[in-house]
């Protein structure tokens, strides 16, 4: 068997001495691992860092095999952010939290495509996190777990949303929200509206789609939130700790 496609590094771990293991999303053929023959060698490991655009091909005897790769590069991406810790730490939260909760071989195009894009705009633009988050609320959606966000649980009314239900994943108004606001998350103003977000209410957003992240997709599998999701979400706790003082 054989196929050729494009791919976005997740993850690669050395096996034996030579050679690599690499895990893809690719727009075809979904999260799909494959040995590199070479790839812990000074050439080929630099493009299989996460974050990388590879031409791939890829093939076996079976379907069921691991199969091999052969890879190419189209873009790397991960480059042009070694001096920027915030961008580095989003790149990986972002292909750690596919290579945890997608299914493997499971073609997933919108997603392939939003993490394209979502690597173009931090190359580009100084308001990524936003559409960070909009990628995480987009891979909840993918997975069957969109949230409401466009009207009120109670009400109906489509104004002056501010919360979110921890149970449902709908949306919640200021007035209805008052007897219970402590207990439901708090919807940032850029997820329903065209605003600029600041870092609280990145924070909030991650907090937002974390916790449903865990809620339907981590816990019933009974797997951790990836560190490197952890880690990102930390460092902007601290940023904006840093900005309000």
């Amino acid at each position: 068997m054989e196929w050729r496609d494009e791919g976005i590094v997740l993850a690669a771990r050395r096996h034996g001495e030579r050679d690599a293991v690499a895990s893809l999303l690719t727009f075809e053929h979904g999260r799909h691992a494959g040995l590199v023959r070479g790839g812990a060698g000074r050439r080929l490991w630099p493009l299989l860092q996460p974050g990388n655009r590879l031409e791939c091909a890829w093939r076996a005897r079976l379907s069921e095999h691991l199969g091999g790769f052969t890879l190419e590069p189209m873009r790397l991406h991960v480059a042009g952010f070694l001096e920027d810790p915030l961008r580095l730490a989003a790149v990986a939260s972002a292909c750690a939290l596919l290579e945890a909760v997608l299914p493997e071989r499971d073609p997933h195009p919108p997603l392939y495509a939003a993490l394209l894009t979502l690597l173009g705009r931090m190359g580009e633009a100084d308001d990524w996190p936003a559409d960070y988050v909009r990628f995480e609320l987009l891979l909840l959606a993918e997975l069957g777990y969109a949230l409401d966000l466009t009207s009120c649980a109670v009400t109906g009314s489509s104004e002056d949303l501010a919360f979110v239900s921890p149970r449902s994943g709908r949306a919640v108004s200021s007035g209805a929200a008052e007897p219970w606001a402590s207990r439901l998350l708090p919807l940032p103003p850029f997820l329903i509206e065209a605003v600029d977000a600041d870092d609280a209410q990145i924070v909030d957003g991650l907090r937002l789609a974390g916790h449903f992240l865990r809620r339907h997709i981590l816990e019933p599998a009974d797997r951790p939130m990836p560190v490197a999701r952890d880690r990102l979400s930390s460092l902007f706790q601290e940023r904006s700790q840093e900005t309000s003082a």
